[in-house]
């Protein structure tokens, strides 16, 4: 991680926006304490729009959607 004055990144914003666009993290500082970081912008990830699926589909079986018998309800205390 490369750190450089606030004078040297106003001087030299273009020479350092490119080493951030080639993967290079520079912090700038006034002094010995650090002020800010430039990093490379990443893309946000895409949200879904409304009425997307963010899963596959899937299917329930016909099982699971039948009436439960007696000794069902009654191990459920219905």
């Amino acid at each position: 991680m490369k750190s450089v004055a606030t004078h040297e990144a106003k001087t030299h914003l273009s020479a350092l926006l490119q080493e951030v666009s080639r993967g290079e993290t520079i912090v700038i500082s006034r002094g010995r304490k650090p002020l800010a970081k430039l990093v490379p912008y990443d893309q946000p990830v895409s949200r879904p729009q409304v009425g997307d699926t963010m899963d596959d589909p899937f299917s329930v079986p016909d099982e699971a959607l039948r009436p439960m018998c007696g000794d069902e309800l009654r191990h459920w205390g219905l």
